[in-house]
């Protein structure tokens, strides 16, 4: 679908790609070069994926380890992927050197419950940041109502650090679809979350296994969707009650940071 043609709500994903903008707003879409002029990533380049790239029989993750990023033109999931390598390199670096790391060790073919972690996170992943263990403790419960409390995301009690999977931003241009993050969570007060994330991958700290992530309902946090009202918490196809036996690993700390 054209571009101009689309109806777009940026509020989600604005703070990660605020500097980049003009790449989204703009009539025609970027081509390949234009990117790679534009979003100087760290020791890679955007290579636009054709029968001609592919005939090397590399992994995608592969390639990308050798510095080059395959991507189709003109398509809005590898636009929002080129965007993320731009504004988290040192995320997507980490996830990268994981997959790889596990793609040597596994049969052709076959994937185990690490890479498919990985997989989640890079495509529907969000950061957040948490510093009241009573909030952390209503997410564990899926206690969605003292969760999305305003006052706690007013207070910064917790907050989204970084929307990061670019198949959510691909989704969130679908108008009124209800978004669901696989999160990371990180306690602590400081600005280096999205730096303990990567650290936390990068030293298979992280995204060893599918159940590791927490599954948050962005549209409930306040101020997020339109109509929060007692009738839409109450959806609990969208606000799922917890799984018996389901439980969630403990927040990164920022005091590990190396």
């Amino acid at each position: 679908m054209p571009r101009s043609l689309v109806t777009i709500d940026l509020a989600a994903i604005r703070h990660n790609v605020r500097t980049l903008r003009s790449l989204l707003d703009g009539a025609a879409w970027p081509s390949i070069a234009a990117l790679n002029a534009r979003l100087e990533l760290p020791d890679k380049r955007l290579v636009e994926q054709d029968a001609a790239l592919l005939a090397d029989g590399l992994h995608y993750e592969a390639r990308i380890a050798e510095g080059c990023i395959a991507t189709r033109a003109d398509n809005w999931h590898d636009l929002f992927n080129a965007l993320v390598w731009a504004r988290h390199p040192q995320v997507k670096l980490a996830l990268n050197a994981q997959q790889c790391l596990h793609i040597e060790a596994m049969p052709v073919g076959q994937r185990n419950r690490a890479q498919a972690a990985l997989t989640q996170f890079d495509e529907t992943g969000v950061i957040v940041r948490v510093r009241d263990v009573a909030v952390l403790a209503a997410w564990d419960a899926h206690a969605w109502s003292t969760l999305f409390e305003p006052r706690h995301w007013r207070s910064g009690a917790v907050a989204v650090a970084a929307v990061f999977g670019h198949a959510l931003m691909e989704q969130a241009l679908l108008p009124g679809r209800l978004l669901v993050g696989k999160c990371v969570v990180v306690q602590g007060d400081d600005d280096h979350c999205i730096a303990e994330v990567a650290a936390a991958i990068r030293e298979g700290r992280a995204l060893t296994d599918p159940l590791q992530l927490r599954p948050l309902p962005l549209a409930g946090i306040p101020g997020w969707h339109e109509g929060q009202d007692a009738d839409f918490y109450a959806n609990c196809g969208y606000f799922r009650p917890l799984r018996a036996g389901r439980a969630y690993p403990p927040p990164l700390l920022l005091s590990l940071l190396r």
